[in-house]
């Protein structure tokens, strides 16, 4: 006896259409569904596009310059106090050397007298070698007249290189006596440092000054890199201050004596200050393998409480261009070289090639393809979302809703799919 089944094979077939044809249709209600994609866009803008490059050091020279010395001894007499005017060279204070003290002394005069006669010697020296140049140059001009020489005749090479050799040996030497002056410069300052008199390094009001008749001033300990002792300290009431910062290798080609700057310092957390660049040393130093160049900046103003080694960062101002067409960095694509920013129009969105100038961490300025008035695309979001609340898929082997929280503020949504 056959089995008789409660559906014939039509029937079944027409049950699995419609079931299939109800799950597509919960699948298109409750399903994930492709929301607009939304664009964040800005207005190309004419502006000023200020760049800059970053920095940091330290401060050189603050409102004060120190009062020092090497002598060693017992304070005699002491003729200023705290707060009193002095002028550069006035005496501050007498010393009573002892045996240390006089032995620096001693040592001090015979390098002054060392670095004297090098000098002279130097100065000698010169004048010798400036007859020789001026013998040698004769030679060779008269000699090439007179005989007719030409440039490949052995006697023309031969007087004209020791020409030149005569002239090289002339320059050197002028070289020469510029470092003796400077080393005489500098034994003549380490003799007065251990002089017994102390005097006032500069024009000034007299601050921290800590000389007291009968005083011992003792030697440095051997741990102390400098034999010089602080007495004292001259406040410049019109005293520039100067910071030393050094500037990154791609950077430095872009730095130049009188650029503006903006500092902050870590003493003064809540102010900013402005200057400009005095110069920059382009022979740089190389530390660990990485290359930098110092540059001084000059403060604009004088500032109180500002003391040598404290930290600075700067900003050093490379480019001020006004009435440029600016958009912002982050609308800037590029690919292949090519620089791409896209406009968004009554709704189409396009892409176009530019030219760029400068630019900065915020804007960039357009030299070519934008308008003033361009809405450009910063940013765009696409997402998907679920219709409702409390419903899945029958189909969904997870259930449950998915869902997309949108962001604050002003954006342009464009669908760009079905």
């Amino acid at each position: 006896m056959a089995l008789k089944l409660p559906f014939s094979r039509k029937k079944l077939a027409l049950i699995m259409i419609v079931v299939l044809a109800v799950g597509f249709g919960a699948i298109k209600i409750f399903g994930p569904k492709t929301t607009p994609v939304q664009y964040q866009t800005q207005a190309a803008a004419k502006g000023t596009l200020v760049t800059s490059v970053s920095a940091s050091g330290t401060i050189t020279s603050g409102n004060m310059m120190n009062i020092t010395t090497q002598a060693t001894g017992v304070v005699s007499a002491v003729y200023v106090k705290n707060g009193d005017t002095v002028v550069q060279g006035q005496k501050i204070a007498d010393i009573n050397l002892d045996q240390t003290g006089q032995q620096k002394q001693t040592q001090a005069w015979a390098s002054y007298l060392s670095a004297k006669n090098t000098l002279a010697l130097a100065q000698a020296n010169i004048n010798s070698l400036q007859v020789t140049l001026f013998s040698t140059n004769q030679k060779f001009i008269n000699d090439a007249v007179e005989r007719n020489l030409t440039t490949d005749d052995p006697t023309y090479i031969q007087e004209n290189a020791a020409w030149l050799q005569a002239e090289d040996n002339y320059n050197n030497q002028a070289t020469v006596i510029s470092q003796a002056q400077a080393n005489l410069t500098s034994a003549w300052y380490s003799y007065q440092q251990t002089s017994p008199t102390v005097t006032a390094p500069i024009s000034g009001v007299v601050s921290n000054l800590t000389l007291t008749p009968g005083v011992p001033i003792l030697s440095p300990s051997s741990t102390t890199s400098s034999s010089q002792q602080q007495v004292g300290s001259i406040i410049l009431p019109q005293g520039r201050t100067q910071a030393s910062v050094n500037i990154a290798e791609i950077d430095a080609p872009k730095v130049a004596p009188g650029q503006k700057v903006t500092m902050t310092l870590d003493a003064f957390p809540n102010q900013t200050f402005t200057g400009k660049i005095l110069l920059i040393d382009t022979n740089g130093i190389v530390s660990s393998g990485v290359t930098t160049y110092p540059a001084t900046i000059l403060f604009d103003t004088n500032v109180d409480h500002v003391y040598p080694n404290m930290a600075v960062t700067a900003q050093i101002i490379t480019s001020v261009k006004d009435n440029v067409i600016l958009v912002p960095t982050t609308a800037i694509q590029t690919s292949g070289g090519q620089s791409t920013v896209r406009i968004l129009k009554n709704g189409h969105l396009t892409t176009v090639p530019v030219q760029i100038g400068g630019s900065n961490d915020t804007d960039t300025e357009i030299t070519s393809g934008v308008s003033v008035g361009d809405e450009v695309v910063t940013s765009s979001v696409s997402s998907t979302t679920t219709s409702g609340s409390n419903s899945s898929s029958p189909f969904s082997p997870f259930g449950g809703n998915r869902g997309f929280g949108g962001g604050g503020g002003a954006v342009v949504r464009f669908r760009t799919g079905g």
